[in-house]
């Protein structure tokens, strides 16, 4: 099944969701808007906002509430990519040139920064103190994660915890707040609002690290930019640190630098591939997904239960 189908009961409140964001990026500016809108237009699963109208389904659904909220946290998800993409000087995202490579840096930072404020007014519309505190505390956590994704690149000593902290500040955490700010705006009962905010860092675990499992197994065309393009850019994942554990690997793995030509490290990823780093990796994922499949398993039955148990599995599963 097409993830798109796993919510279509929601597809007008995506389709309002859609204008939303496209109304609320247009900026005096000639470039901040012309910036904004090609990243918006570039696509994307949209999950954090259909998380957050799964988890207000739960509840009090009222669209006009909390379409506000689905907006808010898919711009904080669009600007830490747009940062993210200056942090790890890439060209492509999903096959397309990103900001800094079709303006520069600074224009790319101002973006990100605008759409980071832009994401704050359309919340502070929203009368809901719990839902301010926990967006508030997202957004420390990603910029603290993105300070430590600096710090760590290239660092081949890490270990399998400081990645874990990473991706947890990197990917999971924006997801659980998606679930958590959408159950409250809807008032959904705080027995409920915990099993929500549970299943959304779970899913977002498993989802980055099959993100991370794809950077390796995909090509170029699949994945929107170069196979390898993590490890090329200093970025250690969780199959580097398992392939490591062979020595002889490692030897070459600890070798990658930025300027390294395309034949090296295409040597080093068929290395990692060769071990079972990939399958373990994959098997962690799976963990996290049986844990965010097991939270949910108390929440009413429904089309926003079937939904979200369907869309976990799809992103836990993804292969191209």
């Amino acid at each position: 099944m097409k993830l798109k189908m796993m919510y279509s009961f929601l597809n007008s409140d995506i389709e309002k969701i859609e204008r939303e964001l496209e109304e609320t990026v247009q900026a005096n500016s000639i470039i901040l808007r012309e910036s904004s809108l090609h990243l918006l237009q570039a696509g994307g699963k949209r999950i954090r906002p259909i998380f957050v109208l799964l988890a207000g389904q739960f509840g009090n659904y009222d669209i006009h509430k909390i379409k506000k909220a689905a907006v808010s946290l898919e711009l904080i998800h669009m600007a830490s990519l747009v940062h993210d993409d200056v942090i790890d000087d890439s060209d492509l995202r999903r096959g397309q040139p990103t900001i800094k490579a079709k303006w520069d840096n600074k224009v790319a930072m101002y973006t990100g920064d605008y759409i980071f404020a832009r994401s704050m007014e359309i919340m502070s519309d929203i009368n809901k103190s719990d839902a301010h505190r926990v967006l508030a505390n997202t957004i420390v956590e990603v910029c603290i994660g993105e300070i430590q994704q600096i710090k760590d690149k290239y660092r081949f000593d890490q270990n399998i915890r400081d990645y874990f902290r990473r991706i947890k500040r990197k990917t999971a955490l924006l997801i659980s707040a998606s679930s958590l700010v959408g159950a409250i705006v809807s008032d959904v009962e705080e027995e409920f609002q915990q099993k929500l905010h549970q299943f959304g860092y779970y899913v977002g675990m498993s989802y980055q690290i099959i993100d991370d499992v794809l950077d390796f197994v995909g090509t170029e065309k699949e994945l929107g930019k170069p196979a390898g393009g993590d490890l090329l850019q200093g970025n250690i994942t969780l199959p580097v640190l398992f392939a490591m554990e062979n020595e002889e690997v490692r030897k070459k793995i600890i070798t990658v630098h930025e300027a390294m030509s395309k034949q090296e490290l295409t040597e080093v990823i068929t290395s990692i591939k060769n071990t079972d780093a990939i399958d373990r990796s994959l098997q962690v994922s799976d963990l996290y997904l049986n844990k965010a499949l097991l939270t949910i398993r108390d929440l009413p039955n429904g089309k926003a239960k079937s939904a979200l148990a369907n869309i976990a599995k799809y992103l836990g599963k993804r292969k191209f």
